[in-house]
């Protein structure tokens, strides 16, 4: 059952308000059956749960946990934002455009949860990626497009559908094309 605070699952005749993602949500059918992957965030006033779709949401809203900076309700916020993918590339990519995307997180906690994310899930000097002080080849199309009045998230489809290969303009002219 859904309400305006989340998803209430019965199980075994008791009903849990569980947090969800966005995906959860969209999973969990009322009056069907879902399997939903769940936190318990105990604090000392009080219990929270949270569902997920799949264990990689569960698990980087984990890592989000142990950012400084990031409690439940953000890193709810981050994980239901985005794709589990999406969200391992953009901190591969130092992406923390999309993190201050996010309401709550200003551009220290999301340089924070990139650095500190980046050692956790071992992105940092994967082969193949810029140093951080070359410019971003996906980042540099990606802003060109928001300057151009995209939304991050849209600019971010937009680019899905081109050449990772080519140059940002390359990119940026072939996602306006398939725009217009």
């Amino acid at each position: 059952m859904r309400s305006p605070n989340g998803v209430v699952l019965d199980v075994g005749g008791v009903g849990y308000l569980v947090n969800p993602t966005a995906s959860a949500r969209r999973k969990a059918e009322p009056g069907g059956e879902v399997v939903l992957e769940t936190y318990l965030h105990v604090r000392e006033d009080v219990l929270q749960l949270f569902g997920f779709a799949e264990p990689a949401e569960r698990e980087l809203f984990e890592l989000l946990l142990s950012v400084q900076g990031v409690g439940p309700k953000v890193a709810l916020a981050i994980v239901s934002g985005s794709s589990p993918d999406e969200l391992r590339r953009a901190i591969a990519l130092e992406d923390t455009a999309r993190f201050q995307a996010i309401p709550g997180i200003g551009k220290k906690t999301a340089q924070r949860v990139v650095m500190e994310l980046q050692e956790k899930l071992g992105a940092a000097g994967d082969a193949g990626e810029p140093t951080p002080l070359e410019p971003k080849p996906h980042l540099v199309a990606r802003d060109a497009l928001v300057e151009l009045g995209y939304s991050l998230a849209e600019a971010e489809a937009a680019l899905a559908g081109t050449d990772p290969e080519a140059s940002p303009e390359e990119r940026v002219r072939e996602a306006l094309k398939r725009a217009a």
